[in-house]
């Protein structure tokens, strides 16, 4: 008899991750009502939205009244990302529980990303840590293009604990791994979260993967076998980095779902009604999304039998 397969913990990205790259502005009311949606399908955290610049971010300058408008499910974390002081008090004002900050290793993509060098990244989310510290609001720090940048290549492992170290000599207790642009394969990811668990056992560490070259699903696995036990997610695949040509998105909620759940893993997340709110997302954004598993049907989901058109293979 197989022992059951630990619990996972998913955290759900796409109200800020993908609605930020959206060319069109998705009204305030309906961002809300998928929130809504996705609050009852089980998540650990929901990252809700951005509070940094409109002028940087239009599609989430209604952060404010996003957060404020969201019904709170308990037991779930609402996360918000926050770029700098300014923003983490328009965060605190909403009373969300969680913020997210975020700097590259790289320093090329950094720059690129952020218009900071990386010490100055440091120095300016030191600043917002003091300030968020005074108060009950949990910290999470996320650390970008661990697994490589499309304009350095690899990055040393090195380099990642380094960074982690001096976060975690702030007192961040929270931390994400973020394979950008979609460079990571199952061996590397297995060897850095070992790394990275075994150097900061008491770090509560998510992964976050991009499926830029297909290979997010395994990545999870990798991690899973490693001993991560968290996991940031996108319905429907929506996301992507404007650095990694090709993107298609971060890994899509719904398709890591679907495999857990065929393994065995606890995820806590009821998949009937996270595919119900991935439905709505085409209309919303008005395009096509990744998602695999929203087209194909779950593997069990039965159909009629077909005509005498033969299917090859």
């Amino acid at each position: 008899m197989t022992s059951p397969q630990p619990r996972l913990y998913l955290q759900e990205v796409a109200p800020r991750d993908g609605f930020q790259s959206e060319a069109a502005f998705i009204p305030t009311e309906d961002k809300v009502a998928l929130i809504d949606a996705l609050s009852d399908c089980g998540f650990a955290k929901i990252e809700v939205t951005s509070f940094t610049s409109p002028r940087a971010i239009p599609a989430l300058r209604d952060a404010e009244a996003v957060m404020q408008q969201i019904r709170r499910v308990p037991g779930v974390v609402y996360t918000v990302l926050v770029p700098n002081v300014r923003g983490a008090e328009r965060a605190l004002s909403c009373a969300v529980d969680e913020v997210n900050l975020v700097m590259s290793v790289s320093e090329t993509h950094n720059q690129s990303n952020l218009r900071m060098t990386r010490e100055q990244s440091l120095a300016q989310l030191s600043e917002v840590i003091k300030a968020v510290q005074a108060s009950p609001v949990a910290i999470n720090v996320s650390l970008s293009t661990v697994f490589g940048c499309p304009m350095e290549g690899d990055i040393d492992e090195d380099e990642v604990l380094r960074l982690a170290d001096r976060f975690c000599a702030l007192g961040v207790g929270r931390m994400t791994l973020c394979d950008t642009t979609g460079m990571a394969y199952p061996t590397q990811v297995r060897q850095l979260c070992e790394r990275v668990r075994q150097a900061f056992p008491a770090l509560e560490l998510t992964l976050h993967f991009h499926n830029t070259r297909g290979m997010a699903l395994p990545n999870a696995l990798a991690a899973i076998e490693a001993g991560i036990d968290r996991f940031d997610a996108s319905l429907g695949g929506l996301g992507g980095c404007p650095y990694a040509p090709g993107a298609t998105g971060n890994a899509c909620t719904e398709d890591l779902v679907h495999m857990l759940d065929l393994m065995g893993f606890d995820t806590g997340i009821d998949l009937p009604a996270l595919l119900q709110a991935a439905r709505r997302l085409p209309a919303l954004v008005g395009h096509e999304v990744p998602g695999q598993v929203l087209k194909a049907g779950r593997r069990l989901d039965l159909h009629a039998r077909p005509g005498a058109q033969a299917c090859a293979g």
